[in-house]
């Protein structure tokens, strides 16, 4: 016979709902760069769900056409999926309906939009703050394109966390590299 666990059950406690336009919920420019005809492009986030206790964030993504993210992970599981557009992970093309699997410690990318961009769905299972890896494949993905990384958009982050856009795995907390 199994035993099974008490209850985890909190009376009063309901579903938190939001929708696309709720306005405690807008869109959030969290990277930039400057493309090679001047022009620049983002990745724009919602953050549906942010939660320190247990950690975890949902996260509705758009990212600008060309768009290159660093190679990186995060201090937990990492589900995406590709709900349009397509991403190119690495060497790994990634269109519309594609599920990425990102487990704790594993790294993905350099992350690339295609032409028309991408908009993701994704779902950090704990900490979400991400930590750079092979910053040269990063320098590479966007010298291809003639990109420059700009820095990082100015982001609110609640109390309780701190930001972690410009970390890179083995690098000395005061020494990051953009």
């Amino acid at each position: 016979m199994t035993d099974a666990p008490d209850s985890p059950k909190v009376p009063g406690l309901g579903p938190v709902i939001r929708r696309f336009d709720d306005p405690d919920v807008p869109w959030q420019k969290v990277k930039a760069q400057r493309n090679a005809d001047g022009t620049e492009s983002f990745v724009h986030e919602k953050w549906f769900a942010f939660s320190n206790e247990p950690p975890y964030l949902s996260l509705y993504a758009r990212y600008d056409p060309g768009m290159v993210v660093r190679r990186h992970g995060h201090f937990s599981p990492h589900i995406v999926f590709v709900l349009e557009g397509d991403l190119l992970c690495g060497d790994e093309p990634c269109p519309t309906g594609t599920h990425v699997e990102l487990p704790f410690g594993a790294a993905f990318g350099p992350l690339v939009a295609g032409d028309a961009g991408c908009t993701l769905f994704e779902v950090m299972l704990g900490d979400p703050r991400s930590w750079g890896d092979d910053p040269e494949a990063f320098e590479r993905a966007l010298a291809e394109r003639g990109a420059t990384r700009l820095p990082d958009p100015p982001l609110e982050f609640p109390a309780w966390l701190s930001d972690l856009r410009s970390h890179w795995a083995g690098a000395a907390p005061e020494s990051t590299t953009p």
